[in-house]
């Protein structure tokens, strides 16, 4: 029995890090996301060189600020201290693990049944977020400086395999 247990930890801890890790992944991307709605579409930002063309004229373009390199990367910098605000929640049937928000944006009232709220569910969520906004930064800019559909399905299914189970879970669940 003891053998039977053991040879079982190791398959729980892995599914519970992908869990972790993906979860993490497609918080991150929903924060994201949600940051670069806040921002004015009219706002933009200058880009490219400042230096003066032998003709007297620059090389400078406008761009849109939200989408723009330096706003997701001042964005990545302070977003997964937003992981504060998910709390996990465990399907009783399959019992993965998916992190839900239990603070709206907006201040509506948020279902919480069934969801675990305590310091070492998000400082895991946190450490996770920082350690994929750190490795995947350029794909995270990459993808989220156009508009893209299903940025979270791409980002964390396709190009970086942290939730290679969440082709399952339906678009709307985190």
């Amino acid at each position: 029995l003891a053998l039977a247990l053991a040879s079982l930890l190791p398959a729980a801890g892995a599914r519970r890090s992908q869990d972790l890790h993906c979860g993490a992944c497609r918080a991150l991307v929903d924060e994201l996301e949600w940051e670069i709605a806040q921002v004015d579409p009219r706002k933009t930002i200058q880009m490219g060189s400042f230096r003066i063309n032998p003709d007297g004229s620059q090389s400078v373009v406008e761009v849109p600020y939200a989408r723009s390199e330096a706003h997701l990367t001042e964005l990545l910098e302070r977003v997964c201290e937003k992981m504060k605000e998910y709390g996990e929640k465990v399907d009783p049937a399959t019992h993965r693990k998916s992190y839900v928000r239990v603070i709206s944006h907006d201040g509506t009232k948020m279902d919480l049944s069934g969801v675990k709220l305590d310091g070492d569910v998000t400082s895991s969520l946190k450490f996770a977020c920082e350690s994929i906004a750190e490795e995947y930064e350029d794909e995270l800019i990459e993808f989220l400086s156009h508009e893209a559909e299903n940025v979270k399905d791409r980002l964390c299914s396709k190009r970086t395999d942290l939730c290679d189970h969440a082709l399952h879970i339906p678009h709307d669940e985190l």
